[in-house]
């Protein structure tokens, strides 16, 4: 599914790394959709691989902060959550993190209680890189609140950076919590995890058709109903709106893998948004800031065959997968 032969180059000097966790469904054991059969324990061999890789490494490639992009279970139940809990906890004392609620990671209806309960805002609130999280005073607390979306800040070479993680087609009420936090930090570079951004624009029809339909900001929904705001939607309403907002980041599509694209926002300046979706392999992006070049270097590796990716069984173009942006 991924191939690639060259070794991660050594950190630059002067360099710091943002990591991006795709989406990590690869659980096996009792119950789970690739071991339909199994009786043993639920595992994640790939997400163990990632987080020890990202614990072991964090010093040497001077990693700052780790997102990710959502789907962090296969199934919404107990025993994939507690084996999320049981590797994603190992960041805590580590590095400053997010965790972006995926569609898997609910209901449809956007019932997140489950992600609440191993990984509330009350675990969080004690960092002093974590901002704040949306709340609203519903009764459907399991909706949108408690640390579904969530806003954390930290600094690293010389900047200030101001990152959200949005839940999956985040509703209008989500998004105006994000347009004032973004409203009232102008200073800070920003940057956004949301699940669904970029992938195939009109839901397919055929099977074929989430691997070959037209591709960009995508126009439909998974959760929500009728709430929920597509892509395109969230662009309109928030992304376009802010000078200071700078990369959009996100996965869902696993048969896209890895998309990228530049959009000009109100204001004139360009907004870079990232889909990264290695279908679950033990795959990050290493996203290499170098501010003194003014650029960001982007690797996707494999921490299991330890090489960079330069193909996948939808993206043959190595340069979907190691790329250069301009750092603001």
């Amino acid at each position: 599914v991924v191939s690639g032969t060259q070794p991660l180059p050594p950190l630059p000097a002067g360099a710091f790394t943002l990591v991006v966790i795709p989406d990590t469904q690869s659980y096996l054991g009792k119950g789970c959709k690739a071991t339909p059969n199994s009786t043993d324990p639920v595992t994640n061999p790939n997400l163990e691989a990632q987080l020890a890789w990202i614990t072991a490494h964090q010093k040497e490639q001077n990693i700052v902060f780790v997102t990710h992009v959502g789907d962090i279970v296969d199934k919404n139940n107990e025993d994939q959550w507690a084996v999320a809990k049981q590797h994603l906890d190992k960041l805590r004392g580590v590095v400053p993190f997010s965790l972006t609620v995926g569609n898997h990671d609910m209901t449809s209806k956007g019932d997140a209680r489950l992600f609440q309960q191993h990984f509330p805002a009350a675990s969080f609130t004690g960092q002093p890189w974590y901002l704040e999280a949306y709340a609203h005073d519903r009764a459907d607390q399991q909706v949108s609140a408690n640390n579904v979306n969530s806003a954390q800040h930290f600094s690293a070479g010389g900047m200030d950076f101001l990152h959200l993680s949005l839940e999956c087609n985040a509703p209008d009420d989500v998004l105006a919590w994000a347009d004032t936090l973004l409203g009232r930090h102008p200073e800070k570079t920003a940057l956004i995890t949301t699940h669904m951004d970029l992938g195939i624009i009109e839901k397919p029809k055929t099977e074929k058709g989430y691997i070959e339909d037209p591709k960009g900001r995508m126009n439909w929904v998974k959760i929500h109903g009728a709430r929920g705001n597509t892509g395109g939607q969230m662009w309109d309403k928030l992304y376009r709106k802010h000078a200071n907002l700078h990369l959009v980041l996100c996965g869902d599509q696993s048969r896209v893998t890895a998309l990228r694209r530049a959009d000009t926002a109100d204001d004139g300046h360009l907004v870079h948004a990232l889909l990264s979706d290695y279908m679950s392999q033990p795959v990050l992006r290493l996203m290499r800031f170098l501010p003194k070049e003014k650029r960001i270097e982007v690797l996707t590796f494999d921490v299991a065959k330890k090489v960079l990716v330069d193909s996948t069984r939808y993206v043959p173009d190595a340069g979907q997968h190691q790329f250069t942006l301009p750092l603001p």
